[in-house]
């Protein structure tokens, strides 16, 4: 193995700074090296985050390129606004929404739609000629239907007691507590308790309205290329469910299974950014 300071060994790292947890793949030469999950800083306090983390894997003036994927980071000036936050932490810094490397992950440079439920939810589509369409993706308090923290908040109200309900509402990490419960809620349907059912039908039937909000929005025809992501979706039985869904929509769809993680995508592009611009130093 050629040594880290050659130029052909670039040190790659990829971020996927989720509602919950935040994931990190380095890279050198398309090998992952290190791999970390943390419970997920803001994004404000991501930079701190992430010196600390270099100082403490020797990683500082060693990381080619960086790719973050975070959560509502859609606007330019967000996006800017990020880079400028990550500047020295990697030669070349890229900030992305997190759907976009759930996005790579899921159906690369193809047309279709991704259903993403994790702690929120979005869905996102596009045309084989590039054009984007979403819907959701509004956060906790306007949107996040069929998410674990919308699946979660359902659960409380219906089922907690008022003391159980205030006590989760008001801690600091409400949204992430509140979406672990989630995947208690999914349990329980598939045991077949009628409430918990209802709840995560509820749940499908939202995320299937979306999509098929997608596919209007973009006149897309024929069979649609769906893929799903985000730890809801990665449970099966509820995947399963919302293709369902989707078919009561009337679309026709084909079920596309990522091939690697979010994560794992961000390092990749990571890894294309790197080389892009040794071969930009090199022309």
């Amino acid at each position: 193995m050629a040594a880290l300071g050659q130029r052909q060994c670039r040190l790659a790292v990829g971020v996927d700074l989720g509602g919950t947890w935040i994931r990190i793949a380095a890279v050198m030469d398309d090998r992952r090296r290190a791999s970390v999950i943390h419970r997920a800083p803001a994004l404000p306090e991501l930079a701190t985050f992430l010196r600390t983390l270099w100082r403490r894997r020797g990683w500082t003036g060693r990381v080619d390129a960086l790719v973050v994927a975070a959560r509502g980071v859609w606007l330019p000036r967000e996006r800017r606004a990020h880079m400028r936050a990550l500047r020295g932490l990697a030669r070349r810094v890229r900030v992305i929404a997190d759907v976009e490397a759930a996005w790579h992950a899921t159906l690369g440079d193809g047309a279709g739609i991704l259903v993403l439920a994790g702690t929120g939810s979005i869905v996102l589509g596009r045309t084989a000629r590039g054009r984007w369409a979403r819907a959701g993706g509004l956060g906790p308090l306007l949107g996040d239907e069929g998410s674990g923290f919308w699946i979660g908040r359902m659960w409380l109200r219906a089922r907690a007691a008022p003391s159980a309900q205030r006590r989760l509402a008001t801690r600091a990490d409400a949204v992430a507590a509140i979406a672990a419960l989630a995947p208690r809620v999914l349990a329980r349907a598939r045991r077949g308790d009628p409430l918990a059912a209802r709840v995560v039908r509820e749940a499908q039937t939202a995320l299937a309205a979306q999509a098929h909000e997608v596919v209007r929005a973009l006149a897309l025809r024929g069979v649609i290329v769906v893929g799903g992501a985000g730890s809801i979706m990665r449970n099966r039985w509820f995947a399963a469910g919302v293709r369902r869904a989707l078919g009561r929509t009337g679309l026709r769809v084909r079920w596309r299974t990522a091939t690697h993680t979010a994560v794992d995508a961000a390092a990749r592009l990571a890894l294309t950014l790197g080389a892009r611009r040794e071969g930009r130093r090199r022309g």
